[in-house]
């Protein structure tokens, strides 16, 4: 036999009941229901004012405030925000206090919170935070195996014109591979920079940046342009963690150098920036000595890498498991007829798919984990940074 289930109404009813049938005395009668006699006066006073409703639940809101704001004080501001709808709360309490120096006036928190109820605020909608891989955890274990690069902060020649030195450093050997001052953190700058070093010291495993442009974008899997030409390359993007530059600490250290013996007093117009540049590369690289390597140079550890520039880029391949999908030029996929939106970055690339649960699919591009595609609402969900941390190769 199933339990029987009540609820403090049918309780309470049940109460009223047996009190009107007189069948205990009511110290008794409490003590069945358990409950004080002082409650149990409460429910049959409202029960003979009230009736039924009288043993319905009330609100414990207090029947007063002390600290409340006046409603006059409240309306004044009502009605300077509608006169003043660019002004915040603590630019209107600041109006009112000049106005009326005699008025006990709210925080400017509390006053926000009462024209949000006014409707006088409109909520803020709240940025979408792109998912993230994680800390970095690959090891610096040889030559090649992590390039880390980043831009050192921009600054004004003599002549007034900025300069962004884009640096790129092997993270084993500290060898710093290029100090390109460029007229900006574009795609196409920084894309030459790279095509050089590549034909030159040839292809590393992973290239360390941080989030910002042009490495990453808040596009899924944090892709951007160029990393999406590191992929074709054969090359993994490894991100450090937002507002973390103690995870790519390596190149700081030598951004603090660069700083400090090329940038200081800063040169007359680029092109004098760039051969201090060259100089402090020549000289960090040759002469001085690291203490990482036994107080030995940069150089006489570092060795091109063994994976040459390829003439052709190639699209990534997927295990045979997968399903495929080549990303239309407006950024989508066609699935089981719906229309599926991914990244107009990837227009014209492929994309891998692999089921991990009903109607559930992990989305790649190459090694990089993109999100999850959830058939049922036809979109591709940002994972949490524990799901997407270790690539799929």
């Amino acid at each position: 036999m199933p339990w029987l289930e009540t609820d403090p109404m049918n309780e309470r009813k049940r109460f009223i009941l047996e009190a009107t049938a007189g069948l205990f005395s009511h110290s008794e009668l409490c003590r069945r229901h358990g409950i004080s006699r002082k409650t149990g006066y409460k429910w049959l006073e409202r029960y003979e004012t009230e009736g039924p409703d009288g043993l319905l639940d009330r609100s414990h809101r207090p029947h007063c405030c002390p600290h409340a704001t006046e409603p006059h004080i409240l309306e004044a501001a009502f009605e300077l925000r509608r006169r003043r709808p660019r002004w915040g709360a603590a630019k209107i309490l600041g109006r009112l206090l000049e106005l009326h120096p005699d008025w006990s006036l709210p925080a400017h928190q509390v006053l926000h919170r009462h024209f949000l109820r006014e409707g006088l605020v409109n909520k803020l909608r709240r940025r979408r935070k792109p998912s993230h891989p994680g800390r970095p955890t690959a090891p610096f274990d040889a030559p090649n195996s992590i390039w880390s690069a980043d831009f050192k902060g921009q600054f004004k020649t003599l002549d007034g014109v900025y300069c962004y030195p884009l640096t790129v450093q092997d993270g084993f050997s500290r060898y710093l591979l290029a100090c390109q001052g460029l007229a900006g953190t574009t795609y196409s700058g920084s894309r030459r920079v790279f095509t050089r070093l590549f034909h030159e010291f040839g292809i590393p495993d992973r290239i360390r940046t941080d989030n910002g442009t042009p490495f990453a974008s808040i596009a899924l899997g944090r892709l951007s342009r160029l990393s999406v030409w590191w992929i074709k390359l054969g090359i993994l993007p490894d991100l450090i963690e937002p507002a973390s530059p103690q995870q790519n600490g390596r190149h700081e250290r030598m951004h603090k150098d660069l700083k400090a013996e090329a940038t200081i007093p800063p040169a007359a117009n680029r092109s004098a920036q760039q051969r201090r540049f060259n100089a402090f590369r020549i000289d960090f690289n040759e002469i001085r000595p690291h203490e990482a390597h036994g107080q030995r140079p940069p150089a006489s550890v570092y060795e091109p890498s063994t994976r040459p520039f390829p003439k052709k880029l190639q699209a990534p391949d997927y295990p045979a498991h997968f399903e495929t999908r080549k990303v239309s030029t407006n950024g989508g996929i066609r699935w089981h007829s719906a229309w599926v939106n991914v990244s107009h970055l990837l227009g014209g690339e492929y994309i891998g798919l692999e089921e991990v649960a009903d109607d559930v699919w992990a989305v790649y591009f190459g090694p990089v984990s993109l999100g999850w595609l959830h058939v049922r609402k036809a979109a591709i969900l940002d994972h949490d940074g524990s799901s997407s941390r270790n690539p799929r190769r």
